[in-house]
């Protein structure tokens, strides 16, 4: 089942649920995924996104929520963290389990062999296969820096 028909399904089980917060979640994540069809579109790709677009809107939300979360908890609204945190949970079923500290190393190893990385000029290859092959696995954020430390060691 491709990232569309579980999203789907989630949201028609909700629907039958009653369960309104889960519900509003996954109408935000298909509206997301609907938006960046549009997009897809006008760029020529009438097939619109497939799965690996799909896990990098999600991954993207995924942030936005956890910056908000912060951002609320330092502003004294608790209650307004606590919701962006329910929709954190929502989102993370539909994501792949997050690789380790170890298992992020190997790859980034098996990435720089792969496509012959010799120098900090190379990341954007690096980064590139990572992303292909990973994504929604790992925060590419964090993964940047420590493929900048491998290359320039």
């Amino acid at each position: 089942m491709d990232m569309r028909e579980r999203v789907n399904t989630a949201l028609k089980q909700a629907m039958k649920d009653k369960a309104v917060d889960r519900l509003s979640t996954l109408r935000l994540i298909n509206a997301a995924i609907k938006d960046r069809d549009i997009a897809a579109r006008g760029e020529g790709n009438e097939a619109g996104v497939g799965d690996a677009e799909v896990l990098a809107i999600l991954g993207k939300m995924l942030k936005q929520r956890h910056e908000s979360a912060r951002a609320y908890e330092e502003g004294g609204r608790l209650d307004l963290a606590e919701r962006e945190r329910a929709e954190v949970a929502v989102i993370e079923e539909f994501l792949p389990r997050q690789l380790g500290k170890a298992e992020i190393d190997v790859a980034i190893e098996n990435a720089i062999a792969e496509t012959e990385a010799n120098s900090i000029r190379d990341m954007g290859k690096v980064m590139g296969l990572l992303k292909q092959k990973y994504a929604g696995q790992m925060d590419f954020g964090a993964v940047g820096s420590r493929i900048k430390d491998r290359l320039s060691a």
